[in-house]
Order: structure tokens, then sequence, then C-alpha cells
């Protein structure tokens, strides 16, 4: 038995009582829009009020709310005791609520204008001859083409730059081919505008390729205590989209009251502070006043387990491979020991002598050898130490599981040395420490120009699987130290600390060192200096300079 189907609705075909009950209740609601919409109006503006006034007590630093509180209760009391004061200061909340809540009328997004089409003309006109082929029956570029099918999105700025390009290529474009890509990211660098940085992210699947300008790193995040776990050191800072991990920095400039920081402390947070554009920092500018953001940080993870536990960097003189290391250092004597060698002996480091858990800072290549040999000799004795525990069933010393640093700069001078004065090269006695490093819980670090890295040794070339490139270079070059050219254009002018890093096989990341200067140097601004003396360890005999919990290795006999 078939059975019938339900009867349907049909608007059309309505009473006419409901079609008026309907009609009557559209109307009824937008006339009640209408009369409430000043209320709506004013409970809008006050959350968003309440929500700029919570952002702003949570950015606001914790010695500070005190005293904002307590002002905003002394105002609160006076306007109360004023003439008219309450009710004028609830006409004020009222409009400025209302003034908030506002209806912003939004413009709708037209085409890209007259300037930005020549561009985008003049841009697919430049792709023609690298996406065409004579025998596409269809292609999709030619010239005198439209450059609307080829360019799916775009965006400019307000100088009516191209800041980001989403455009298809043909399937038959040799993407694979790193010469190729590599044409057509040189093309698009010149085209678009020189000076920027561009990101290219290629997705051969759909042949699909987007352009994107990325904005320049922070420059104003200067030495502070971050929030790490030991084993783990902050080069620097790089993209959000780059890492999935962020650490809440100080960034801006703080003046420092009273005291001159002469022992350093004990290693609190110090203040965030322009960086500037030199190396060993600029001079003080206009004070602004702290801020504290999350920023995107390149992590560095040495130890046991760790498959990159040393580092080279390498740079263009005055680039910050010195700031790098000096940063490094001030991390790693939270947790460890430290071996400074300083072969351009211009006294870098002369903030790190006498302090606690520096065991030698040597600029000479007499003491440079006796503190590397006794290095090598110290990597045995660890190896040697933690091999017995192990036999026999017991926990490691802790002497063997606190780290050792040993951190050369520009090693390729006192190797000059070496070799005129018939000595043996230093790099040949970091052999045991790089080889043996990881297990005997030693790092080394290896900084040195640009234009001296033919000069490092084979096992510092090969065991340095963390790497870190700093100032301006070309592609080769960055290719030559990364392992793989970075996925941005590189600008020909870079301020101090910039570069890219690279750790092990992973992605190369832009990197920004934080501003790490001599806080002997004269030309290092107050608040810098008092920053780098603040993460300094109290001086060598200081009371409360290293608890029992944190023995230390003697120092080296030759040091």
């Amino acid at each position: 038995m078939a059975r019938r189907p339900l009867p349907r609705l049909r608007l059309g075909s309505a009473p006419a009582p409901l079609l008026r009950g309907r009609d009557f209740a559209r109307t009824a609601a937008d006339s009640a829009a209408d009369v409430l919409h000043p209320l709506i109006a004013l409970t809008r503006g006050l959350r968003v009020m309440a929500a700029a006034g919570r952002r702003k007590w949570v950015e606001l630093p914790g010695e500070r709310r005190g005293p904002a509180l307590f002002l905003a209760a002394a105002g609160v009391f006076v306007v109360f005791l004023l003439p008219y004061g309450p009710l004028a200061a609830a006409v004020c909340l009222i409009g400025a609520a209302c003034w908030a809540g506002r209806e912003r009328a939004t413009a709708a997004p037209g085409g890209p204008g007259p300037d930005g089409t020549e561009r985008l003309r003049t841009l697919y006109e430049a792709l023609v001859p690298y996406f065409s082929a004579a025998e596409d029956p269809s292609p999709l570029y030619a010239h005198g083409g439209d450059w609307s099918r080829a360019f799916d999105s775009y965006a400019f700025d307000e100088g009516g730059r191209l800041t980001r390009l989403h455009l298809r290529y043909p399937a038959y474009f040799t993407d694979g081919e790193p010469g190729s890509r590599a044409r057509i990211e040189q093309l698009l660098h010149a085209k678009s505008g020189r000076g920027r940085e561009y990101l290219f992210a290629w997705d051969e699947e759909a042949n699909r390729l987007t352009l994107t300008v990325l904005p320049p790193l922070s420059t104003a995040i200067c030495a502070q205590r971050f929030v790490t776990t030991p084993g783990e050191t902050v080069l620097g800072f790089t993209d959000t989209s780059s890492v999935q991990r962020t650490l809440p920095v100080l960034e801006g400039v703080e003046g420092v009251e009273g005291g001159d920081g002469g022992d350093g402390g004990d290693g609190g947070t110090g203040p965030a502070v322009t960086g500037g554009d030199r190396s060993r920092g600029g001079r003080g500018g206009t004070p602004a006043e702290p801020a504290t953001r999350d920023v995107p940080p390149v992590v560095w993870r040495t130890g046991p387990r760790s498959t990159e536990p040393h580092l080279l960097a390498l740079g263009q003189p005055g680039s910050g491979t010195t700031t790098l290391l000096r940063s490094i250092a001030l991390q790693a004597l939270h947790h460890g020991d430290v071996l400074v060698v300083d072969g351009s002996g211009t006294s870098e480091y002369a903030c790190l002598g006498g302090r606690a858990g520096v065991l030698a800072v040597e600029c000479g290549l007499a003491g440079t050898l006796a503190t590397l040999e006794w290095a090598g000799h110290e990597t045995e004795r660890r190896l040697i130490a933690a091999n017995r525990a192990r036999q026999l069933g017991h926990p490691l010393p802790d002497d063997i599981q606190r780290p050792l640093w040993i951190l050369l700069d520009r090693p390729s001078v006192l190797s000059h040395l070496a070799a005129a004065d018939g000595r043996p090269d230093p790099q040949e006695l970091l052999a045991v420490p790089l080889r043996h490093g990881r297990a005997a819980n030693v790092r080394v670090v290896v900084a040195d120009q640009l234009d001296a890295a033919d000069g490092l040794s084979e096992a510092v070339r090969t065991h340095t699987r963390a790497r870190v490139l700093l100032g301006p270079a070309s592609f080769d070059q960055a290719a030559a130290v990364l392992g793989v050219p970075p996925h941005t254009t590189p600008t020909p002018e870079m301020p101090a600390g910039r570069g890219y890093a690279r750790l092990g096989t992973g992605p190369v990341h832009r990197l920004q060192v934080p501003a790490t200067p001599d806080p002997y140097d004269d030309a290092t601004s107050e608040a810098q200096r008092q920053a780098v003396l603040r993460l300094l360890p109290r001086p060598e005999g200081a009371p409360a300079a290293r608890t029992a919990e944190q023995p230390r290795t003697s120092a080296p006999s030759g040091a």
C-alpha cells in the first residue's frame, strides 16, 4: 500500500492572518532595535572599554600596579568631593561608552587602483618568459594576457608597494629544481621592491606560489633572564610563523635607579633596552616605557640527547657574533661553567673575568693552548668517571652533570699565530671536546668571520651541527654555512645581530640576537650596561657566590 506524502507548506499560499502576523513581528523587532539602539551602543562601548582596561592592567608591570591603583582611587575620591562631580563623571562615562560602541563603517575592498594595476601588469609581463611554453595551447602567461587569471590575491601597503601576492603557475614549470625557483624568487624580489625581506612559500602540489613581505624583527630586546629550562639556550628571536613556542620578554628602554651594578647581583631579570644597530650598543636615546610581550624564540637544546651539541657562528665584521657569544655565556653561567678564548684580543669578554663559574678568560696564544689542552683532559676525565659510575650502578657525579662550555671567538687568528710560531693549532685541541662533548656534557661554541671560514679545522666544520649566520650574505654563502639557502631574500643592510639560524637538519629561521654589549665599553648606554651587569654572577669569592648543591670543576692549571 503506497504511503501518502505529507502536505507541504507553501508560504505564498499561506492564509492572510499568518502573513499579517509575520509582518507585524518583523516590524516590532525592527522598531525595538531602533528604540534600543542607544542602549546597545552603550553596552558595546562599556564592554570595549572594560576589555581595554583589563588589557592595560595585564600589561602593566607588577611593581607599578600599586601606585596606579592608588592614583585611580585618589582620582575617584577627588571627583566625589567636587560639586556635581559624580554626575559629570557619569555623563562623561556614558559619552565615552557611546563613542567607543558606535558602529564603524567599513569601506568595501576595491581594486588595486591604477598604480597597483600597473605594478601587477608589469610583474605579470616579467613572468611570461619563465612561465610560458610555445607548445602550450592555452597559456596562463602570455604577452598582453590577463594578469587576473594568474594572480589570485594581492595586497598593497599605504605607499602602494606590494606586500602579499598569491599566484598560479603552469604544471610544467620545474618547481622542483632549486635553480628555477631561485630565478623566480630573484625576479619577484627585484620587481616588488628591494630593501625588504620576502618569504616565498611554494606549493608544488597545487602549483601555487605565495610571496609575503616579512616585518622587521625587533631590535629592542636586550639581555635578560629568559624563561627556559636547563639545557636550553635562547639564540635570538624569529617570526611568529616559524616556531610554535613563545617567551615573555621585556621590550623597550628602562632607566636604572641607584647603584652601579658592579657585583652583578644574583642574575635576576634585567631590563630590556633598545639594541640599536651596533654590535656594542648605541648611545642612549629617548627613554620609553618597557613592555612585556610574548615573542617566538630560536631555542638551542643541548645535552646528552641533543643531536646538535656544538654551534658555529659566522658573520661579517660588526655583524654581532661576539654579542651572540656573550649572550650565550650569560645564559650558560646560570647552570654551568664557562671557558672563554678571545682570539681577537680586544678584551670583549673582560666583564666575565673573575666571576663565579668562569674558569678562564684567555686571549694569548700560550694561555689558550694550556686552557684547551686542559679542556681535552677534562673531557676524557668526565668520560672515564661517567663510565665507571654506570658500571658500578652509581649516579653520575655532580661535577660531570654540570655542563662545561668552551667559547672560542676568532680561532682563525690564533691558528695563524700558532703556525707562525711553530706551535700546535689550537683548533686541533678541540677534537676531543667536539667528538665526545655530548657524552661528557661539554658544549663548544665557535665564532669567526665569514671570510675566515676556510681556516676552520675539519673537526670544527664536521661536529658543529647548529649553525648561525649573521650579517649580509649571498645565497651561495648562506647555503655553504647553513647547508640549505634560506626561504627569504637577504637584504644588503642588516642591523647588528640580525641573520639566520639552523639547528641540525631543521628549517632555516630568521634570527635577531638580543642586544648584549660589552658593559665596559664607553659606547654602551647606561641602561644596556646595567642590563648586562645584572646578569653577571658575583665575583669569585664573594658571599653566596655558589652553593654546595652546585659544585664546580677545578680550574685549568695553565690558565
